[in-house]
């Protein structure tokens, strides 16, 4: 809104300026005709006071309606009846001011050259409002749509955090329940863990990007509740080069990677399972391996479409506007998720 304000105060001197200009002009021009030097002034004052006062008037009309296609012949004649009124306003004027027979003799030569010259400034004054507003209503037009696609895109953001844990938080209070009979001190355990995890939860935002030590920092209070969901089962392996600890990443976006992971690896066999987490920057990317093994017959990753991956491909291209940030594959019962976080 300053801007804006800053903007018209611009206008407003330029237009000022110019009218003085052309004032002088106008004196010297007539000046020139060998008349007197107050005589030329009044001229030029008085005509550019009328000039002026058209201007103004296309100007601020044209400020708040915008012709059609349709409807620019009606600013021809708005521009003509300005012409008119500015230069046979002057034409009545200036004989009362300036008591010559010659200089009137002279007004009235010259009305026909001042009535087209009059008409060329106000429409050079209609064409560059014209433009001049029609730009301004563009750029409100284009900011109110970002505002609106921020406001769309936050939420989806949202709801796609929100989906991220009711399936995770009904297993691990299935497991509480299953723990609290032989277990009690587990199951104590397990729910202080889950309480620092949806605390931590709660205070994220995808908005403001975390690091990667804070990143890893918060999954590894998931991994310990699957841990102890899966026992010994569950093994895990993270290794993060020293480069990679102060690189910024959204939050929470490797929990429901590694979620996918356990899945695929750990519900359909009762044999141990290591799941992997590698980092590294490279190319200006903080790139993150998860890899996970999987049995072909029952996990079907081959085309990593559950919620977990599908809602981070989502996540990545809200916050990146970029689809090429998520990569796939399966090679000898060993699930591989890459994830590429630009670093700016």
């Amino acid at each position: 809104m300053a801007n804006l304000s800053n903007t018209f105060s611009k206008v407003r001197i330029a237009f000022i300026s110019g009218g003085i200009v052309w004032g002088l002009l106008i004196t010297y021009l007539v000046h020139s005709f060998e008349f007197a030097w107050y005589v030329a002034f009044f001229d030029g004052s008085i005509c550019t006071v009328l000039l002026g006062a058209a201007c103004w008037l296309i100007n601020n009309n044209l400020r708040y309606y915008q012709p059609g296609k349709d409807s620019y012949i009606n600013l021809l004649f708005w521009c003509l009846a300005l012409t008119a009124a500015a230069t046979f306003g002057a034409r009545w004027l200036l004989p009362f001011v300036v008591n010559n027979t010659a200089y009137t003799n002279f007004l009235i030569k010259s009305i026909t050259i001042r009535f087209f010259t009059n008409f060329l400034a106000i429409g050079w004054m209609a064409l560059i409002s014209m433009i001049w507003y029609s730009q301004l209503d563009q750029k409100e037009n284009e900011k109110r749509k970002v505002e609106a696609e921020k406001l769309a895109r936050d939420a989806e953001l949202y709801n796609l955090r929100q989906q991220l844990q009711p399936h995770f938080l009904f297993n691990s209070l299935n497991s509480i329940n299953a723990l609290i009979g032989f277990k009690p001190d587990e199951a104590r355990k397990m729910i202080h863990q889950l309480s620092d995890f949806l605390r931590g939860t709660l205070k994220k935002d995808d908005q403001q990007q975390v690091t990667l030590t804070d990143e890893l920092s918060h999954l590894q209070l998931y991994l310990d509740i699957e841990k102890v969901r899966f026992g010994h089962r569950l093994k895990t392996e993270i290794s993060c080069d020293d480069k990679c600890e102060t690189a910024i990443l959204p939050p929470m976006i490797l929990q429901p990677i590694v979620e996918n992971a356990i899945k695929f690896g750990l519900y359909d066999t009762t044999e141990s399972v290591t799941v992997s987490i590698r980092s590294e920057i490279e190319d200006g990317y903080l790139t993150i391996t998860i890899q996970n093994p999987y049995d072909p017959k029952t996990a079907r990753p081959r085309k990593g479409t559950g919620f977990g991956l599908s809602g981070v491909q989502r996540r990545l291209y809200l916050l990146f506007a970029r689809t090429d940030l998520v990569e796939t594959y399966a090679d000898d019962n060993i699930f591989t998720t890459i994830i590429k976080i630009p670093q700016l």
